[in-house]
């Protein structure tokens, strides 16, 4: 952690939601002026897209079939590490991006399922920004949790994270129901593993609960809506959190737990920029003072 130079990091797994949370944190940092540098989880992958296809082959015909882009070692978590770690120091550090499909390519100038060259921050950010797989990870090589100042964790329930996964991967990147359901199945190892283990690390959870039928993700036709949701909120800490404030200004709202706000679907929104914009504005502040 340093009070210098914060940093936020959210974490999920594909399709769990996570770029919905950073469209609200960049509503934040736009309304209240914040300058952030940003980098994505997916930047950190060790293989680009066809030498991924090859070392996923070679660990299939070794008798390995859990191997997939949640698994540690699919991914450049020291080099994550030291970027949150010198970023925290200086304020400085290096990024890249990894390109998905044709219209970022067009906008980074590569091909699709390739990586951008490296390239340094900008100078006088306020806080380091990350939004990935592995914002919290704590395994015996690397602690990248405990370089970050706010850690949040994204979290649906499993079989509403599989809806949102098929439909996402089916209408954006053209798989089949079939094919999305072989990544979910190679990726449940590390699911368990890599994934879930950072949720009792992060300092607030959001996991969206469905109301509706879910038992059959493989065939859902919609994904639930969010007036079809309640959303939990866990505080890892609720120490400071004005608990009676939250539930006047978020109607049908209530607690179960001393450390867990329960909130109707349709206001995630509006808790987040409640809850999250004072934790912002402390980050930054203590910074300045620094």
């Amino acid at each position: 952690m340093s009070k210098k130079h914060p940093i936020i990091s959210v974490t999920g797994s594909s399709g769990a939601g996570t770029s919905t949370v950073k469209g609200t944190f960049d509503q934040i940092f736009r309304r209240e002026g914040i300058k952030r540098v940003s980098i994505e989880g997916d930047a950190f992958h060790r293989y680009d897209r066809l030498n991924m296809k090859a070392e996923l082959q070679k660990r299939k015909d070794s008798g390995d079939d859990t191997f997939s882009h949640f698994s540690y070692d699919a991914n450049e978590l020291e080099k994550l590490e030291n970027v949150f770690r010198i970023y925290g120091e200086t304020g400085g550090g290096e990024t890249r991006h990894y390109i998905h499909d044709k219209d970022e390519a067009k906008r980074h100038g590569g091909d699709p399922g390739t990586f951008t060259d490296w390239k340094a921050f900008g100078p006088g950010s306020d806080l380091l920004f990350y939004e990935g797989l592995h914002g919290a990870v704590v395994n015996d090589e690397v602690d990248i949790a405990s370089h970050a100042d706010l850690k949040i964790g994204v979290v649906p329930v499993t079989n509403l994270e599989w809806i949102q996964k098929i439909h996402r991967d089916k209408a954006s990147r053209g798989y089949t129901t079939e094919a999305v359901t072989d990544v979910i199945l190679r990726r449940m190892h590390a699911y368990v593993h890599c994934i879930c283990p950072q949720f009792s690390e992060t300092d607030i959870n959001f996991q969206r609960v469905p109301v509706v039928d879910t038992s059959n993700p493989f065939v859902a036709r919609w994904i639930p809506t969010a007036d079809e949701s309640l959303v939990v909120i866990r505080f890892k800490n609720p120490r400071g959190i004005d608990f009676p404030y939250l539930m006047s200004m978020i109607h049908g709202s209530w607690m179960t737990r001393a450390n867990s706000l329960v909130i109707p679907g349709g206001k995630m929104d509006l808790a987040m920029q409640l809850i999250l914009t004072p934790l912002v504005h402390r980050l930054v502040n203590e910074s300045k003072r620094s």
